[in-house]
């Protein structure tokens, strides 16, 4: 055990460090493991001796914010964490999207995992039940690499099953036609982007929101690719979108293998990727679970039910 102490000569230090009701010191004491107590214009630190070493380093980084004159915020205490621990899957890490309104971070260990495995690997594979956050967690970080120019595009995707891939019997224009299939790739777009902005961007082709099919002959360089609802997908359309990645580029393929809706006896591409490319560096596989639910609270209980009981209709396909 050991013990640190950190002075504050300016009392006013105190509360902005500190945070409203101490949430910020909680923080720390909870991340780290340590006791922190102050008194008399000093903080005291105790612990383990590396515990009360990194914890230590976190408030002089907090303190030098706030005599900066700056307010700490719970990003600036998880930040520091993370920089003082190297936890990158740390539950507290946020992601910087472009709507400054808009904190997103990762509520379940295996969403901070998933992640943590986003930022490491060119392509990932998260697998899930509904309501886990494959998707919305794959747009905040192409949104947050976008916004710190790692990429100059985003590229939204999504297999249309329902209307045999073509799209062609449907009415309207291309736009009306493939609405139904996108949107929920834009409803999730539209929580980290100003209308205005998504606008512009899709304008300028900064972001793309297509349906499989029309990724044919493309290659992308620089770009973030989302693959939504990946379990739909032919094994030749798995090929496909894979072969599109270019120079700089990072895909993320969200699915749930068991909802496959394509016809009996076709294989799914995500399940035949994820076993076809297991062991090749640089490419991830990340299995979500009923725990990393975080709709209303009834979707986990929904989920829970429908794999308890029996089903009718066709299972699926492997």
């Amino acid at each position: 055990m050991s013990e640190a102490t950190l002075s504050l000569v300016e009392p006013q230090l105190v509360l902005t460090l500190f945070g409203a009701k101490d949430q910020h010191l909680r923080a720390v004491r909870e991340a780290l493991g340590v006791t922190i107590t102050h008194r008399d214009g000093e903080v005291h630190v105790s612990g383990d001796d590396t515990a009360v070493a990194r914890a230590t380093e976190v408030l002089e980084q907090l303190k030098s914010v706030a005599e900066r004159g700056g307010t700490v915020t719970t990003d600036d205490v998880d930040g520091a964490i993370e920089r003082i621990t190297g936890n990158g899957e740390s539950l507290k890490g946020s992601i910087d999207v472009i709507n400054a309104g808009r904190t997103i971070r990762p509520r379940t260990a295996g969403q901070a995992g998933y992640v943590n495995a986003i930022r490491k690997h060119d392509v990932t594979f998260a697998i899930g039940p509904a309501g886990t956050g494959k998707t919305y967690l794959a747009v905040a970080l192409a949104v947050e690499a976008l916004k710190h120019q790692l990429i100059r595009k985003i590229v939204l995707v999504r297999p249309a099953v329902e209307a045999g891939e073509s799209l062609g019997f449907l009415p309207g224009d291309l736009q009306a036609k493939i609405n139904p299939y996108l949107r929920p790739l834009l409803d999730a777009i539209h929580e980290m982007i100003d209308y205005d902005q998504i606008k512009e961007h899709m304008e300028q082709d900064v972001i793309e929101v297509i349906p499989l099919a029309y990724m044919r002959g493309r290659t992308l360089n620089e770009a973030f690719i989302i693959l939504d609802e990946a379990q739909n997908t032919t094994v030749a359309q798995m090929k496909m979108f894979l072969t599109r990645m270019g120079e700089d580029s990072k895909i993320v393929i969200a699915g749930d293998t068991t909802q496959v809706d394509l016809p009996h006896h076709t294989r799914s591409g995500l399940v035949d990727a994820v076993a076809r490319l297991k062991g090749i560096k640089g490419i991830a596989e990340v299995q979500l679970t009923k725990a990393d639910i975080v709709r209303h609270r009834l979707v986990q209980e929904i989920v829970r039910a429908y794999d308890e009981t029996p089903r009718s209709g066709r299972k699926a396909r492997r």
